[in-house]
């Protein structure tokens, strides 16, 4: 992947629509980055904690987790119950330590999702008022993937970051 142009310069992702183009390339380019930057971390690497930071293992966890749930609400469902157990599920990762095989797996099948999400999402649709969580939250359609993919972003860059550091630390 290394020799390929950022995915934005890639041209566009076929079955997308041109507006949501911008979501599925940060999508895509954060799938590809999160897999180079764990790729052989151990255990103790993934879950590690430098300077009391959030681990990478906690960010890949959080990242397949919150878009899911923002992926949900662009759809305008609710949260079901498995989701809000995921989410508390959150505060327990620490202790829980999932293997990082599955966290990829889990985050590559979310991107995939989000990807079939967005080439199923008229354009005439992106300005439809949208609820979020138990506030009830205004936003839109458009407002919520626009959303998603710049959180996978900001913690794909976070991933990156700390995958570094603690490969640094030993």
């Amino acid at each position: 992947m290394t020799n390929l142009p950022e995915p934005w310069l890639r041209g566009p992702v076929p079955a997308i629509p041109a507006l949501l183009q911008p979501a599925a390339h940060a999508f895509i380019m954060a799938r590809e980055d999160v897999g180079v930057a764990v790729a052989g971390l151990t255990s103790d690497q993934l879950w590690n904690e430098p300077g009391g930071i959030a681990s990478a293992g906690f960010h890949l966890a959080h990242l397949t987790g919150s878009t899911d749930r923002l992926l949900t609400y662009a759809r305008g469902e609710s949260l079901s119950d498995t989701q809000r157990q995921m989410l508390a599920r959150e505060r327990t990762l620490r202790t829980e330590r999932p293997a990082l095989d599955d966290l990829i797996a889990a985050w590559r099948d979310m991107v995939t999702r989000a990807l079939e999400q967005l080439s199923s999402t008229p354009e005439d649709t992106l300005l439809q008022p949208r609820l979020v969580g138990r506030l009830q939250l205004r936003s839109t359609v458009l407002g919520l993937l626009f959303h998603a993919a710049e959180h996978a972003a900001r913690h794909t860059g976070q991933i990156v970051t700390t995958s570094k550091l603690v490969r640094e630390l030993g």
